[in-house]
Protein backbone atom coordinates (compact mmCIF):
# COMPACT_ATOMS: atom_id res chain seq x y z
CA UNK A 1 0.00 0.00 0.00
CA UNK A 2 2.68 2.20 1.26
CA UNK A 3 5.65 2.22 2.69
CA UNK A 4 4.44 4.45 6.03
CA UNK A 5 6.00 2.94 8.82
CA UNK A 6 2.27 3.43 10.94
CA UNK A 7 0.32 1.20 8.13
CA UNK A 8 2.00 -2.27 9.80
CA UNK A 9 0.67 -1.14 13.52
CA UNK A 10 -2.35 0.10 11.81
CA UNK A 11 -3.30 -3.32 9.84
CA UNK A 12 -2.48 -5.37 13.12
CA UNK A 13 -4.65 -3.44 15.04
CA UNK A 14 -7.23 -4.09 11.97
CA UNK A 15 -6.61 -7.65 11.61
CA UNK A 16 -6.73 -8.64 15.34
CA UNK A 17 -9.76 -7.28 16.26
CA UNK A 18 -13.44 -7.90 15.07
CA UNK A 19 -13.65 -4.24 16.09
CA UNK A 20 -11.49 -1.26 16.01
CA UNK A 21 -12.23 2.47 16.85
CA UNK A 22 -9.39 4.90 15.99
CA UNK A 23 -10.34 8.41 18.49
CA UNK A 24 -8.96 10.62 20.21
CA UNK A 25 -8.99 9.35 23.62
CA UNK A 26 -10.25 5.99 24.90
CA UNK A 27 -13.28 4.45 25.57
CA UNK A 28 -13.69 5.51 29.01
CA UNK A 29 -11.97 8.98 28.38
CA UNK A 30 -12.95 10.13 24.55
CA UNK A 31 -11.27 13.46 24.21
CA UNK A 32 -13.52 14.15 21.21
CA UNK A 33 -17.60 14.88 20.57
CA UNK A 34 -17.23 12.84 17.91
CA UNK A 35 -15.13 10.34 19.42
CA UNK A 36 -17.76 10.53 22.52
CA UNK A 37 -20.64 10.03 20.01
CA UNK A 38 -19.32 6.68 18.28
CA UNK A 39 -18.50 5.05 21.51
CA UNK A 40 -22.04 5.74 23.26
CA UNK A 41 -23.27 4.48 19.63
CA UNK A 42 -21.29 1.15 19.97
CA UNK A 43 -21.57 1.36 24.02
CA UNK A 44 -25.48 1.17 23.43
CA UNK A 45 -25.02 -1.27 20.93
CA UNK A 46 -23.30 -3.89 22.69
CA UNK A 47 -20.54 -4.40 20.70
CA UNK A 48 -17.08 -4.84 22.34
CA UNK A 49 -14.53 -2.58 20.53
CA UNK A 50 -10.80 -1.77 20.98
CA UNK A 51 -9.97 2.16 21.31
CA UNK A 52 -7.12 3.09 19.86
CA UNK A 53 -5.94 6.49 20.96
CA UNK A 54 -4.34 8.30 17.98
CA UNK A 55 -3.43 11.19 20.53
CA UNK A 56 -0.59 9.08 21.75
CA UNK A 57 1.25 8.50 18.26
CA UNK A 58 1.33 11.12 15.49
CA UNK A 59 2.62 8.60 12.86
CA UNK A 60 -0.96 6.58 13.90
CA UNK A 61 -2.89 9.76 14.02
CA UNK A 62 -1.61 10.74 10.27
CA UNK A 63 -1.18 7.27 8.96
CA UNK A 64 -5.02 6.30 9.32
CA UNK A 65 -5.89 8.99 7.39
CA UNK A 66 -3.79 7.64 4.52
CA UNK A 67 -4.91 4.10 4.97
CA UNK A 68 -8.35 5.00 4.75
CA UNK A 69 -8.43 7.72 2.55
CA UNK A 70 -10.33 9.37 5.01
CA UNK A 71 -9.39 12.58 6.42
CA UNK A 72 -11.01 12.64 9.73
CA UNK A 73 -11.08 10.88 13.27
CA UNK A 74 -13.00 8.82 14.40
CA UNK A 75 -12.68 5.67 11.78
CA UNK A 76 -14.50 2.96 12.95
CA UNK A 77 -13.38 -0.37 11.27
CA UNK A 78 -15.26 -3.71 11.64
CA UNK A 79 -13.69 -7.37 10.86
CA UNK A 80 -11.29 -5.35 8.91
CA UNK A 81 -13.76 -3.12 6.63
CA UNK A 82 -13.30 0.42 6.87
CA UNK A 83 -16.97 1.65 7.69
CA UNK A 84 -16.94 5.30 8.28
CA UNK A 85 -16.61 8.29 11.09
CA UNK A 86 -19.28 9.50 13.37
CA UNK A 87 -21.75 10.98 11.20
CA UNK A 88 -21.62 7.82 8.72
CA UNK A 89 -21.59 5.56 12.02
CA UNK A 90 -24.59 7.96 13.53
CA UNK A 91 -26.83 7.48 10.72
CA UNK A 92 -26.00 3.97 10.51
CA UNK A 93 -27.08 3.36 13.80
CA UNK A 94 -30.49 5.41 13.30
CA UNK A 95 -31.39 3.52 10.41
CA UNK A 96 -30.21 -0.30 12.16
CA UNK A 97 -27.82 -0.46 9.32
CA UNK A 98 -25.38 -0.81 12.05
CA UNK A 99 -26.50 -3.89 14.38
CA UNK A 100 -27.14 -5.48 10.94
CA UNK A 101 -22.95 -4.56 9.81
CA UNK A 102 -21.97 -6.21 13.17
CA UNK A 103 -24.43 -9.02 12.40
CA UNK A 104 -23.76 -9.71 9.02
CA UNK A 105 -20.04 -9.92 9.88
CA UNK A 106 -20.58 -12.48 12.77
CA UNK A 107 -19.82 -10.11 15.50
CA UNK A 108 -21.84 -10.85 18.38
CA UNK A 109 -23.53 -8.02 20.41
CA UNK A 110 -23.98 -8.03 23.70
CA UNK A 111 -27.17 -6.99 25.81
CA UNK A 112 -26.74 -3.18 27.47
Amino acid sequence: MSDNPAFEQIESEINENDVVLFMKGTPVFPQCGFSAAVVQVLNHVGVPFKGINVLEDMDVREGIKEYSSWPTIPQLYIKGEFIGGCDIVREMFETGELSQAFTDKGVELQEA
